[in-house]
């Protein structure tokens, strides 16, 4: 039997989110699934020894329309890939009617989807939820995980010289746009504060934006940047041994958010400009908000007034 899993949604963040809704498909059936997302969903960086997904294909669409698997065209090209790999049943974790007609026509008997035409206001988690209830009647309450081979552990305990002594601490302090970025002052303030009473190292992680580096180097350039390690020139599956060594997480809206929590690191998550749900889906994330604001979401833009205190108070009751 041959499963295939669309989860069309842009981001590792959206990808992590589902994949204890594809793990349920897997367990249902006892097989791994196969997986159509985006290519900026960068699965194939953390999701490559995850037992239950068999392949990852990638859904060539973007922001340009001019993707391989975009407009009338693209349907047609997608129909004739999905017609070779002769999938049997398709979970589509989306409302669209294109993703049904094209499954259809590629021949797969079996198709299960959100309901067609009803995508406004669906709730990211509980829409997932319902759909794996009413399609396969299975109730899912996991929180995602990320597997990291032992090995691989090791190897970064030893090249990083990661002391079980020390406390280590990942700072996401990258993110997708200027809204989700905190200032450097405050992780600054957060790193004064617990260094204070504990030996700490700092592993700094984000991206190649010329906003992302003018925070990386401030914090670098400041005078605890000798127990800063910055990961921007690494890939996204080379930074995932190092997190899972750390004993915590400060995040910002970004894919490390969502990586290190699906690592079973306790991540505490800066939640400026986006849903809260982003931020408290699973067990190992500790949602902080902005300073007077009762529920964060789009445009808050609350960036400025994430409280170091409160970050700090949290992290000392994290690490205990």
């Amino acid at each position: 039997m041959k499963i295939l899993v669309i989860q069309n949604r842009m981001g590792i963040g959206d990808t992590i989110i589902f994949l204890p809704f594809i793990k349920a498909i897997s367990k249902k059936y006892n097989v791994p699934v196969d997986l159509l997302v985006r290519s900026n969903s960068k699965a194939d960086q953390y999701l490559d020894k995850c037992e239950y997904i068999n392949e990852i294909h990638i859904l060539d669409r973007n922001s340009n329309s001019n993707g391989k698997h975009d407009g009338f065209f693209g349907a047609i090209n997608l129909i004739r890939y999905l017609k070779v790999k002769k999938f049997d049943i398709i979970f589509i974790f989306n409302s669209s009617l294109r993703y049904n007609l094209i499954s259809k026509v590629s021949g797969i008997k079996k198709i299960y989807q959100y309901p067609i035409f009803k995508k406004k206001n669906q709730h990211i988690i509980n829409s997932a939820k319902t759909f794996i209830k009413n399609s396969i009647d299975v109730i899912v309450s996991d929180d995602p995980i990320i597997y990291v081979p032992k090995e691989n552990l090791d190897q970064a305990v030893h090249k990083f010289n990661i002391k079980k002594e020390d406390t280590n601490i990942v700072l996401g302090i990258g993110g997708s746009g200027p809204t989700k970025r905190i200032p450097a002052k405050t992780f600054l303030e957060v790193i004064d504060k617990i260094t204070e009473s504990k030996k700490c190292r700092f592993f700094l992680a984000t991206g190649k934006k010329d906003a992302e580096q003018k925070i990386l180097k401030e914090i670098l350039n400041s005078s605890h940047g000798n127990i800063c390690t910055p990961m921007d020139l690494m890939s996204i599956k080379d930074t995932l041994p190092i997190i899972k060594n750390c004993n915590a997480a400060i995040c910002n809206d970004t894919s490390y958010s969502h990586l290190s929590a699906a690592l079973g690191v306790d991540t505490i998550t800066l939640m400026a400009d986006t849903p809260l749900i982003y931020g408290s889906y699973s067990s190992k994330m500790y949602p902080i908000i902005p300073d007077g604001i009762m529920n964060v979401t789009h445009n808050t833009l609350g960036k400025d007034i994430i409280n170091s205190q409160k970050i700090f108070e949290k992290l000392i009751d994290i690490l205990g």
